[in-house]
């Protein structure tokens, strides 16, 4: 509100057809505080209020606009004279890029808020440097307790939260939320060192064996209304080598049937697991109907969603997956900028989940995690368990690999080694665990 009401000085003391702006990460957020400044003026003679433009026109003719900051290239070519930037932690460098270009003629304030999310980013980087006194900037900061002492905020709601967070292990996150401290990851649940160290120089040149294909708007977490999500979103192509290596990485926008093709383009025979959610499927049944393909779906829901993150995640901890930091095409954001943007989410019942904030896609991380779930994860070395039962009711002798063990792969239904198949009890195991009937056992150089 304090925001608001700034903007608002600036601009009821401007010039007719001068411009100000509230950026967000995207319309909904922006929407949010037109709404508020709408709601306010409504009663003020002569102020004009457009829904569709998401606008306010003051009496002398000042207008105050309320933007997304997703597609930083449509923010570039105006003179603007004041500028609030809200939640700035969670939109891209460009954003900033191109509003601080819009200021230059005019040499118009902005301000930059928003909560902290981790150290990696340019809003982290600019507040430290304003943080040290630079003489153009000006730095402010707000806890929990300070709302608090002001009356904003109630005290036994504010512990109880940090109780909250506490269950889940996650007192970083409360930390940032609401003390304003960065975490060193950032609360990142692939986590930041994770994702650099499985960085490689370049795209491995060996034959893919699997990939991964997120299509664009289909069951996509992050996407904007509904009319602008093909505009929006991407659909990213993901192939890996035998050693987890990807061999090639593709984000791109096409109609329906030019993606189809150009899927196919790419892929080829390689085995590929593709989203299948909403109208996805009438993409992977196309696809499938060619006869010269191997295609399989996969349909997003809560729990597969987060079923599949998490095995990517663990396949980043254990490097078990590399790729080179490049840059994203048509505009989208690298895969590296992608995962080091994802963060934890809470639901009103608690599950954690792991979600791309909103602004920032998804698509290639999404790829990237089918094309590593498609993986034929198997063990090379394997040290043999001691005192657990084997399937047969006798004990583990020798090798592991040996009759007891092949008759219990042979009972599975698996899509990958040690998994049950029980899907609907039973997550995927993203890396092959040894499992008994009533054990589970892991170690060793497994």
């Amino acid at each position: 509100m304090s925001m608001l009401a700034w903007l608002l000085e600036k601009a009821a003391a401007g010039s007719d057809g001068q411009s100000y702006w509230w950026i967000a990460p995207v319309f909904g957020q922006a929407e949010i505080a037109f709404r508020r400044m709408a709601r306010q003026l409504k009663r003020v003679p002569g102020v004009k209020t457009n829904q569709t433009a998401m606008t306010i026109t003051l009496p002398d003719g000042q207008r105050i606009v309320f933007k997304s900051g997703e597609r930083p290239d449509d923010l570039y070519g105006e003179d603007v004279y004041a500028v609030v930037m809200d939640e700035a932690s969670r939109m891209r460098e460009e954003a900033w890029h191109a509003i601080r270009s819009t200021l230059t003629a005019t040499r118009g304030p902005v301000r930059i808020i928003g909560n902290v999310k981790g150290r990696k980013n340019w809003f982290y980087t600019l507040a430290r440097d304003a943080e040290k006194g630079s003489s153009d900037m000006g730095y402010h900061k707000m806890t929990c307790w300070d709302a608090v002492e002001a009356g904003v905020l109630n005290r036994d709601e504010i512990e109880a939260s940090q109780r909250d967070f506490e269950r889940l292990g996650r007192l970083g996150a409360w930390k940032q939320l609401y003390m304003a401290e960065a975490a060193a990851d950032g609360d990142n649940p692939f986590g930041l060192e994770a994702i650099q160290a499985c960085l490689t120089d370049g795209y491995s040149d060996e034959r893919p064996i699997v990939a991964g294909v997120d299509l664009a708007g289909r069951g996509a977490q992050n996407i904007n209304p509904a009319s602008e999500t093909l505009d929006r979103d991407y659909t990213a192509i993901v192939l890996l080598d035998k050693h987890g290596h990807a061999t090639l990485l593709r984000q791109f926008r096409k109609d329906p049937v030019a993606t189809g093709d150009e899927i196919a383009r790419v892929i080829r025979k390689t085995p590929v697991l593709i989203d299948s959610t909403g109208a996805g499927d009438e993409t992977v049944l196309r696809l499938q109907r060619r006869g010269d393909m191997r295609v399989e779906g996969f349909r997003y829901t809560e729990p597969s969603r987060q079923d599949l993150l998490e095995g990517l995640a663990h396949a980043i901890a254990a490097q078990a997956v590399r790729f080179p930091d490049e840059p994203g095409e048509e505009g989208a954001p690298s895969l590296v900028e992608q995962l080091e943007a994802f963060e934890y989410d809470y639901s009103a019942s608690g599950v954690l989940r792991f979600r791309a904030p909103k602004g920032m896609h998804d698509d290639a991380v999404m790829a990237l995690a089918l094309a590593v779930k498609k993986l034929p994860w198997r063990r090379t070395h394997v040290q043999t368990p001691t005192d657990i039962a084997s399937p047969d009711g006798s004990r583990w002798t020798g090798d592991a690999e040996g009759e007891a063990w092949r008759k219990y792969q042979e009972s599975l239904k698996p899509t990958q080694q040690g998994y049950t198949g029980k899907e609907d009890q039973v997550r995927s195991i993203p890396f092959p665990v040894v499992v008994g009937r009533d054990s589970r056992w892991s170690g060793g150089d497994a």
